[in-house]
């Protein structure tokens, strides 16, 4: 069965989709960008963005009942290949231990004018 998870911690969505489905023991966290919810609005600058998309990521798995060490795999977009840097450690700030999966794409444009998305798959934890 499939399960809407929503919290007002994180952005709403800016399309008709989800922030998150749960099924089974899956959660599917669509892309979050580096949107201030209590503002809805972009922030600044690709450090700001990401560690904002990494906290609204966070907010979203929390309503799911998980945490960043559920999650097994991340895909992360980018306006800029040239900020892989800067994005890399902010999100090494997230993921230090026991990494998950990733894969990183360059993309031409995003949402919003976003320089960066990211979402995420996670493992419910057994109870």
């Amino acid at each position: 069965m499939k399960k809407i998870i929503s919290t007002e911690k994180a952005p709403k969505a800016i399309g008709p989709y989800s922030q998150a489905v749960e099924v089974n023991e899956f959660v599917f966290v669509s892309g979050q960008l580096g949107i201030n919810p209590e503002t809805g609005m972009l922030c600044e600058g690709i450090e700001k963005q990401t560690e904002q998309a990494l906290k609204n990521l966070g907010e979203i798995l929390k309503a799911a009942g998980c945490s960043y060490e559920n999650v097994v795999k991340c895909t992360v977009l980018l306006d800029n290949m040239d900020n892989f840097k800067i994005m890399n450690e902010i999100y090494n700030k997230y993921f230090s231990t026991n990494s998950p999966a990733r894969t990183t794409y360059s993309v031409l444009r995003l949402p919003l004018g976003a320089l960066v998305e990211i979402e995420a798959i996670a493992v419910k934890p057994l109870k």
